[in-house]
């Protein structure tokens, strides 16, 4: 038996998020039928190369539209095929929107998700009055000003090992919403401005909370010391909006 890890590059825009999934309501004609995810097609592209279905296990799971440079997920196979060749023999049977960039062979006992000690998310603002094409399916459209020094006064209130309550998802509720947050990093080149935020884990939509808190304060409905009394209170209706999908992007995990 090997392990399996892996290095993949997507593009969200046409998956249902990184786990598979299946619809539960609706049409009873289509309940539990399984949604387009990056999980599923990795499976099934593995599926058709060693001829056994594997079970892949992703670092991130990643939502509906958001997009990854740099995932991690390892399998299990009972395969002598060469790693040149899983790599190459995957890709071969996925389509366009995903690639696996790197193949390698790692301890069994290696779980690429428990055993992550950090990850790196970049979110693509583009800040301008009129909407950009070419950028669509890959940043968020802000057309408002953007006060950067506010908006990076209000990030350092984020820094450290701090309770996120207030900024997971209002639907989910982990009994544990203590992360660290290591660094947030905002990059403006006019029109983009791109905001990297990396910590040891992020609570399910805490980084897209996150970044649109930050456009809150660069408008300026928020000031910056306002993130202080957000935390404090561990109340998600106030932090900001939920920054859209599309403009996160999964940039590397750390072992």
């Amino acid at each position: 038996m090997r392990n399996i890890k892996l290095i993949i590059e997507y593009d969200g825009a046409c998956f249902n998020g990184w786990q598979t999934q299946c619809l539960t309501r609706g049409n009873p004609q289509t309940a539990g039928k399984r949604l387009k995810t990056v999980q599923g097609e990795i499976e099934k592209a593995a599926k058709k190369l060693f001829g056994k279905k594997i079970s892949l296990i992703g670092a991130s799971r990643t939502d509906s539209g958001v997009h990854a440079k740099e995932q991690t997920a390892n399998f299990r196979v009972d395969s002598k095929l060469p790693l040149y060749n899983i790599k190459n023999g995957l890709n071969s049977y996925l389509g366009r929107r995903i690639s696996i960039i790197f193949a390698e062979e790692v301890p069994l006992k290696f779980h690429s998700r428990t055993d992550s000690t950090g990850k790196l998310y970049r979110y693509t603002i583009v800040n301008r009055k009129s909407r950009s094409p070419l950028f669509e399916k890959y940043s968020a459209f802000v057309p408002y000003d953007l006060n950067i020094t506010a908006m990076k006064k209000a990030a350092t209130y984020l820094i450290g090992k701090k309770d996120f309550k207030s900024f997971q998802a209002s639907d989910k509720k982990e009994k544990y919403s203590i992360r660290t947050v290591k660094k947030i990093e905002i990059v403006s080149r006019p029109p983009i401005m791109e905001i990297y935020i990396q910590a040891d884990g992020f609570l399910y939509n805490m980084a897209r909370n996150i970044v649109g808190t930050l456009i809150e304060v660069g408008r300026g409905r928020f000031k910056p010391e306002r993130v202080k009394e957000i935390l404090e209170k561990k109340h998600r209706p106030l932090a900001g909006r939920t920054a859209q999908a599309q403009g996160l992007c999964l940039e590397k995990v750390f072992y």
